[in-house]
């Protein structure tokens, strides 16, 4: 029989059983934080009808999606989590309770070009609040704190909240008589941090028209540097000369100052008006999130308002907001840049037992006990020397190893082991199960990411 060499898919990302206890554990605080807010967990089919998936058609999008045929059925995998939110909120409209507010962490599928912190299958976290013909403003700041609430969890320190307003671009340019270029423009000015003022002024004349003198008007807006109160001040010079502007200003306004509220520190959200987004279909607050340490990875949680989720799918105006974290290009980068943490307790068990005996009976009524009590046991009935196994332990890093022989089954103890320490002592039951549930009742206080 000829061997296949085993490999997986170019984008795809596997991980080692330690690496895994981290993500899940990234995973899992993300979701503890997201319900914390009243957010309640939804799951949509990985694959979806095409026509249902790609309303919008044509552009990148159709260019990346996983699409195929099952029998007569036209299939595609979805992309996002956006779009199946749109489908599952319009055929659920009259199940739902508006604002409808619900979090999805699950994987989506691109078929881009793999590349550092790049992949073609990847994990998002996602949160939104879906309004019926109306969202209060308030939720436009909730959205943000909630971030900061978990990268906190997380314990990253060093992160900022990028906030903006499309209607503020939108505003702006329809004062330079641009309003029919606004899209292209809002696209291109979302490039400044890539590639820079001069290419980015190149864009506008050369390929969007935009007058030379235009230009040079919107860079120098969008260089509108400082603390939030600085640059909101700045923006006041141009209230009063255009009624989307100056939504614009007032929404951010409100934002900013609900932020506070929100208790996320000024330190950790930043007014920046070169964030615009590249998808046209958010109307009003856009967010990006960054590390100022790692500034090469660029955004790493990023959202904002839409004022018609499901468009394509219902007459009914639905309004939203919502944020999404890259779990998987999260986890890759924090990983590259040595801010995962090296000391995690990842063990699959907080304890490991050994039977010295050839029955096993007692070993597995002692599992049994800890179980019931919410400790993580596992059993080793492996026919090795006693080395081999203590080396497994250690392998494993499992903080505790259990003994069972004769001598502890004939007194009604056990003999336990600490792998830390070195420390080892013979005592009841009882005792054991009390030692070992102190150390699991700490076990969550842990954090994923040291900086």
């Amino acid at each position: 029989m000829e061997r296949i060499k085993p490999h997986i898919l170019s984008g795809f990302m596997e991980l080692l059983p330690r690496q895994q206890a981290l993500m899940e554990r990234i995973i899992g605080t993300v979701r503890r934080v997201y319900s914390l807010y009243g957010f309640t967990p939804l799951d949509t089919p990985l694959i979806e009808s095409s026509d249902v998936l790609l309303a919008k058609g044509g552009g990148e999008t159709e260019k990346q999606i996983y699409r195929f045929t099952k029998g007569d059925n036209d299939l595609s995998l979805r992309f996002d989590l956006t779009v199946p939110l749109a489908r599952y909120v319009a055929m659920n409209y009259a199940n739902l309770s508006f604002p409808f507010r619900r979090y999805q962490i699950g994987k989506v599928y691109r078929g881009e070009r793999p590349q550092r912190g790049r992949f073609r299958e990847f994990y998002q976290a996602d949160i939104d609040i879906i309004g019926d013909g109306s969202l209060d403003i308030m939720n436009e700041a909730e959205v943000p704190s909630i971030i900061y609430r978990v990268f906190t969890e997380l314990g990253l320190t060093r992160f900022v909240i990028r906030v903006n307003n499309r209607k503020l671009l939108t505003g702006f340019y329809d004062m330079l008589g641009l309003s029919d270029r606004a899209a292209g423009i809002m696209r291109t000015v979302d490039k400044l941090e890539k590639i820079g003022p001069e290419k980015v002024r190149a864009l506008l004349t050369d390929e969007l028209d935009v007058p030379a003198q235009a230009a040079d008007r919107i860079l120098a807006f969008m260089s509108i540097k400082g603390d939030n109160r600085h640059v909101l001040e700045a923006l006041r010079a141009f209230v009063g000369k255009n009624q989307v502007f100056d939504r614009g200003f007032e929404e951010l306004t409100a934002v900013t100052g609900y932020l506070t509220a929100f208790g996320v520190p000024e330190d950790h959200f930043s007014v920046d008006l070169t964030i615009a987004r590249g998808l046209d279909y958010y109307t009003g607050t856009v967010y990006e999130t960054t590390l100022p340490d790692h500034p090469e990875v660029g955004s790493v949680c990023s959202g904002g308002r839409y004022d018609d989720l499901a468009g394509y799918y219902t007459d009914r105006v639905l309004p939203g907001v919502g944020i999404s974290i890259g779990l998987t290009r999260l986890f890759f980068i924090l990983d590259d840049v040595g801010l995962l943490s090296s000391e995690a307790p990842t063990a699959p068990a907080d304890v490991l037992i050994l039977p010295l005996t050839e029955d096993p009976s007692a070993a597995i009524s002692f599992a049994t006990l800890l179980r019931a009590s919410g400790i993580r046991a596992q059993l080793y009935s492996e026919d090795r020397k006693f080395k081999a196994k203590m080396n497994y332990a250690n392998k494993l890093g499992v903080p505790f190893v259990a003994f069972l022989g004769e001598d502890e089954i004939a007194s009604g103890q056990v003999s336990v082991k600490d792998m830390t320490t070195g420390e080892q002592r013979r005592c009841p039951y009882g005792e054991a199960v009390s030692l070992l549930a102190a150390f699991a009742a700490g076990r969550e206080s842990w954090t994923p990411i040291k900086e």
